[in-house]
């Protein structure tokens, strides 16, 4: 499992009322479940039991190991070499530990500051004693070279002769990749939680040891419901960008009756935090359009339509983009359709196809692109993958076989493309290959016209910013509906795509927090 996919499942787990601290308390328990397991099978004699921590979360999965270890009848001795613990279910732990004065147990807490702290260690002193060790230094992996204390801490633990745990991931190793830039614990055994971090996958045995996998009653639902946890993905601004370094997209839509579209798409997707955003639109959408908002770039284009004729700006404009929007607002033509077809076969930048585009795009020209996401509702859903059954998205239901049977339907759809598909309806259903995601927010206001316009847009916007295609479409879906829903808590069930517009930035920047 890819390590930001775990850390979103954790947060995601607190939406359905599992909290972090309960994840926690699992994963330090089967932590220790699994250390009695191989102190048994390794040793004929009772042994002690080191733990290593650093400032993460691992350390307060090895604060809570400490607590059933030491009810088995093991001595435990903690080396702590932060004592900044960043994690608050781990701080919650270790305030546990504080708290058992008078010790009763056999349990001893040692603060490694310094280098003789680490030096004078037992461990260190000690290499031939038998010991298990667990290494909870870096549980989140590191890139790059080690401080000089966490790295002399791992020298110790790998010229020890005792048994040794990682915690997830070996630390100093790469949790993505499995590469070890600097230096990293060679452990026995790497215990991971719920999933196998992808790097500990792809790592030889010899690094990571035999691997174990603890359940820690994660449910599905945690990894498959979009929520709150997703805000992860969005990468931190930095303070020194400069403007257009935070995603530039263009949309291509708008015909002479129809400007809102493209209107409400450009400023949905500079409310989900893009820079600039162009708009290629013709000459009397281009005009209102323009008179909408300052805010966004407006290229004229030539005659009523979308056409051919106009393939050659908007391919230009396309190479000064990172993403691009296609269809909203641009009805149907048959010069449009051509030139849509051109564009998804010369632009090689993240596409988002929605609305009119749906309707006028080959599926033959685009399905091995993985860098295109669909936006359609269910009827363009059908249309766009001439489905001729009486398909419907119905997944609200407690029915596991009837949710399973109408998620497989869908997928067995979809595989006919690479790319990522948004079906909108109660709750969205987001696909790619295998993959799928359920987004369960909004609310029945959001009938209103224009709302799809604002998703494609908020969607392009995250694809400006570099997310992947998959990532950009349940994200974009989430957000869209958290801002229907505060447009619905301001306005009732008369709020407009321009009252849900302008609560994007408010529900991202809130999510951040």
């Amino acid at each position: 499992m890819h390590p930001m996919d775990m850390m979103v499942t954790d947060y995601n787990c607190e939406y359905l009322g599992l909290s972090r601290l309960c994840l926690m308390e699992s994963a330090g328990k089967s932590l220790a479940e699994e250390v009695g397991k191989i102190a048994v099978y390794t040793f004929s004699k009772p042994v002690k039991v080191l733990i290593f921590t650093g400032s993460g979360g691992n350390g307060g999965d090895g604060f809570v190991a400490a607590r059933y270890l030491l009810n088995r009848g093991y001595d435990v001795d903690i080396y702590m070499l932060k004592d900044n613990i960043h994690s608050s279910e781990a701080k919650t732990n270790f305030e546990i530990l504080q708290n058992m004065k008078p010790r009763l147990s056999r349990l001893n807490i040692y603060n490694l500051k310094t280098l003789d702290d680490i030096n004078n260690c037992e461990v260190a002193k000690n290499k031939d004693l038998d010991f298990i060790i667990v290494d909870g230094l870096l549980g989140t992996g590191i890139k790059g070279e080690l401080q000089t204390n966490i790295r002399r801490a791992i020298e110790i633990i790998n010229e020890s002769s005792g048994i040794k745990i990682s915690v997830d991931v070996p630390s100093g190793m790469d949790p993505l990749t499995g590469s070890i830039d600097d230096l990293a614990v060679v452990p026995d055994y790497t215990i991971s939680f719920h999933k196998i971090k992808t790097g500990v996958r792809n790592a030889d045995e010899e690094v990571v040891g035999g691997l174990v996998t603890a359940d820690i009653g994660i449910p599905f639902e945690a990894e498959y419901f979009v929520n709150y946890g997703d805000f992860l993905r969005l990468k931190n601004r930095k303070s020194s960008s400069h403007k257009g370094n935070n995603g530039r997209l263009l949309i291509v839509g708008g015909n002479k009756d129809y400007s809102g579209a493209p209107a409400i798409a450009g400023m949905a997707a500079i409310g989900a935090g893009a820079d600039l955003v162009y708009v290629a639109s013709p000459e009397k959408s281009a005009q209102a359009i323009k008179s909408t908002s300052p805010d966004l770039i407006v290229k004229s284009l030539e005659g009523d339509m979308l056409s051919l004729n106009h393939a050659e700006d908007i391919i230009d404009l396309a190479e000064n983009v990172d993403a691009i929007l296609i269809g909203p607002g641009s009805g149907i033509d048959d010069d449009t359709s051509k030139l849509f077809n051109v564009l998804v076969t010369k632009i090689k930048k993240p596409i988002v196809l929605d609305a009119d585009a749906l309707k006028q795009v080959e599926i033959s020209l685009i399905k091995n692109r993985e860098d295109i996401v669909l936006t359609p509702h269910i009827f363009e859903f059908k249309s766009f993958f001439k489905v001729e059954n009486d398909l419907k998205l119905d997944i609200d239901s407690y029915d596991f076989n009837k949710v399973d049977e109408n998620i497989t339907e869908f997928q067995q759809i979809v595989r006919k493309i690479k790319g990522s598909v948004v079906v909108k309806g109660q709750y969205d259903l987001i696909l790619s290959g295998t993959k799928f995601r359920i987004n369960k927010s909004g609310n029945p206001g959001m009938t209103v016209g224009g709302t799809g316009d604002a998703l494609a847009g908020i969607t392009t916007g995250l694809l400006a910013q570099g997310l992947n295609a998959f990532d950009s479409s349940c994200l974009g879906v989430f957000i869209n509906g958290l801002a229907g829903e505060e447009a619905f808590n301001e306005k009732g069930n008369g709020f407009s795509a321009t009252d849900l517009v302008s609560h994007i930035g408010s529900v991202i920047k809130n999510g951040l927090c």
